[in-house]
């Protein structure tokens, strides 16, 4: 699980595009404060292709885009939140939220931790590495995600979900490698910056149902963004 944890089956529940739009539309307000124009904006270029890829409309986009960037008279101001801590059973977690009212996403935090273990800033970041995360699936059989990897300048890589690749890179090289994987027949699905555990923890089957448990209940609070585990597959 180096890349971000996601509860099984979310994405295909008719209630979970929603979601999905909820949060892309806060990672795109949020990047949009740096400026609209995603020619000009790495990170918001990367938010606005996840969302088309979402099949986000472009109204809803456009919208959202201005919204972010204070064009629109109605602003909001999202400001985000790293939470770390364990899971049952000391797996170690890191929750990345985007929230409008920091208040009520501390007492939640705390709520949905009361079967972990809530930890102090720097407490477990130390057992992740930081750094860009790109998905990407291939666009012809023979595409070779290792040769990929070299060409496009990712660090390391391992196999993704449905076929995909995940490339890691330097979090300064996320841009870059986005733009060339495509290049190497490959199209990106996702690009984000994230947590890599380091040594991951093995469970058994009871053990590793509690702490899927504990972690779909904390990805199902609104303000939550990303959830990254120390958990192997």
């Amino acid at each position: 699980m180096g890349a971000q944890w996601k509860a099984k089956g979310r994405e295909a529940a008719a209630n979970a595009k929603g979601r999905i739009f909820t949060r892309l539309a806060r990672e795109i307000m949020v990047a949009a404060r740096s400026g609209a124009d995603p020619d000009m904006n790495p990170r918001l270029r990367l938010a606005v292709d996840q969302a088309r890829k979402a099949s986000m409309p472009k109204d809803t986009l456009e919208r959202v885009i201005k919204k972010g960037a204070g064009l629109l008279d109605e602003g909001v101001n999202f400001e985000k939140l790293t939470y770390e801590g364990f899971a049952p059973h000391r797996v170690p977690v890191i929750v990345e939220c985007l929230t409008d009212n920091v208040n009520r996403t501390v007492s939640n935090i705390r709520v949905l931790f009361r079967k972990g273990q809530l930890g102090s800033t720097g407490s477990e970041s130390w057992e992740f590495d930081y750094l860009g995360m790109v998905e990407a699936t291939p666009d012809v059989a023979d595409a070779d995600p290792e040769v990929a990897a070299i060409e496009a300048g990712a660090q390391d890589l391992e196999p993704g979900e449905d076929g995909a690749t995940l490339f890691y890179t330097e979090p300064t090289d996320m841009d870059a490698v986005s733009r060339a994987l495509p290049a190497q027949g490959f199209t990106v699905q996702s690009a984000h910056l994230g947590y890599r555990p380091k040594n991951p923890v093995t469970l058994g089957e009871t053990e590793r149902a509690e702490v899927e448990a504990f972690l779909e209940a904390i990805d199902s609070d609104d303000d939550v963004q990303r959830v990254f585990v120390g958990l192997a597959d």
